[in-house]
């Protein structure tokens, strides 16, 4: 089965690693790929939010399955294109319908459909700019800290945390007056902070049946202890230690199965990824967000705990038989850490070149910011590898990626050296 992958990131990287060690993959493309990618397949130049092109490339590339990687491509209608294009549409794609993708691409929409479902979450009101108002009128009512979203899309940005009242309102008034995160916060959720700690469950779906994947934890602040500006994610473990089985069976009963249900009962068509970011509160887990597709950097932890064949799994996703599957997972722990560009999540420099992977043992380094030239690697993003291992615990892993970090080397290259420190 010749398969194409869309995205550039670690978590692309980590998909097509998993997938080219099927026998039942053929040849597997990656668009855009990065400099990590061409190791398992081929990369093609294109925009995964050019539909034409990715129909030029599937049509090209007798391309029987496209796995979607980031939510922009789903966001925008990737799979109804599909649906609706004589060419493509017996082509399965992973990755849910427009519609469905609302449940990242609007905070708003996600928040009710929690409600309607009874899924545990966070009281909220969503607010515009003609309503500016009520938005202050309302965090009066509310005790610190105040949690402001961008109802749309802001590249896991659009969400702050504050604990001065007078801060939340400036916040509130530059997100919606001065679109602070552009189109993205054209109109803006405050909930009530829920005080806990956080994890993720990940959920595939074939739109009847699913299989739930190992669990993670990532570690979004740029600086120790969890301090400083949000970033797409500086590193991440599988399994999350407190998440015991008690914990789990109230995740699926109180989560997993209301959304799945919930889905069928608004006759929502989703195949593909539910990524469902939670708070354990009192020993109580409730829904912060959904994302549609799986995390950065935590699938670079939970794929590698994957010992089923991916082909396999998503075969049956497409083809509606997941609740026939199987899904073997490894036992050890696995942990990553992302190594990022100097000044990220703000500005930074690009074309640096990496040196030492070579030297790298007992680890694996998925590539994620990175780029080639001729045959030197260079660096192209502000998140640029994922050094991800295994371990009897999460300590040891974690102690395996510190280890080969040392190895490897960029110009002003950081990351975090307390991922887990929570634990």
């Amino acid at each position: 089965m010749n398969i194409l992958i869309l995205g550039s990131g670690g978590r692309e990287c980590t998909l097509a690693w998993k997938l080219a060690q099927s026998s039942k993959c053929g040849d597997l493309f990656i668009a855009p790929g990065n400099a990590g990618t061409v190791k398992f397949g081929t990369n093609l130049e294109l925009n995964p939010n050019d539909f034409k092109q990715v129909k030029e490339a599937v049509l090209n590339h007798d391309i029987q399955m496209v796995i979607v990687g980031p939510e922009d491509p789903l966001v925008l209608g990737i799979h109804d294109f599909f649906l609706e294009d004589n060419d493509l549409k017996n082509i399965p794609v992973i990755g849910p319908q427009k519609y469905a993708a609302q449940l990242e691409g609007s905070k708003e929409f996600a928040k009710e459909f929690m409600y309607r479902h009874d899924i545990p979450t966070a009281q909220y009101k969503s607010f515009t700019v003609e309503n500016l108002e009520e938005g202050y009128q309302f965090l009066e009512t509310l005790h610190a800290p105040y949690v402001l979203k961008a109802d749309g899309l802001a590249a896991g940005k659009g969400v702050l945390i504050l604990n001065d009242l007078q801060e939340a309102k400036k916040e509130l008034e530059e997100m919606l007056g001065q679109q602070k995160f552009g189109a993205a916060s054209s109109k803006v959720v405050i909930e009530e902070f829920l005080d806990g700690i956080e994890m993720s469950s990940f959920v595939l779906t074939d739109s009847e049946n699913y299989v739930i994947l190992p669990n993670a934890k990532d570690y979004k602040r740029i600086g120790e202890g969890d301090k400083g500006l949000n970033t797409g994610g500086m590193g991440a473990i599988s399994p999350v230690p407190f998440a015991d089985a008690e914990f789990l069976s109230k995740v699926e009963k109180r989560v997993i199965i209301p959304t799945i249900e919930g889905l069928k009962k608004d006759q929502i068509a989703y195949v593909g990824f539910i990524f469902i970011g939670l708070i354990r509160v009192n020993n109580e887990p409730y829904v912060i967000e959904y994302n549609v597709r799986m995390g950065d950097p935590e699938t670079e932890v939970v794929i590698p705990r994957i010992k089923s064949d991916l082909v396999e799994l998503f075969k049956a996703t497409a083809d509606k038989k997941l609740n026939n599957f199987n899904l073997d997972i490894d036992q050890r722990s696995a942990t990553t850490v992302m190594m990022v560009s100097g000044g990220y999540p703000e500005a930074y420099d690009k074309g640096m070149q990496i040196t030492g992977l070579e030297k790298v043992e007992d680890s694996i380094v998925f590539q994620a910011g990175t780029k080639l030239s001729g045959d030197k690697i260079l660096t192209s993003g502000g998140r640029v590898l994922a050094v991800t291992s295994y371990g009897v615990d999460f300590k040891q892993a974690l102690k395996q990626s510190y280890k080969n970090i040392e190895k490897i080397h960029f110009d002003k290259m950081n990351y975090r050296t307390d991922i887990g420190f929570d634990l």
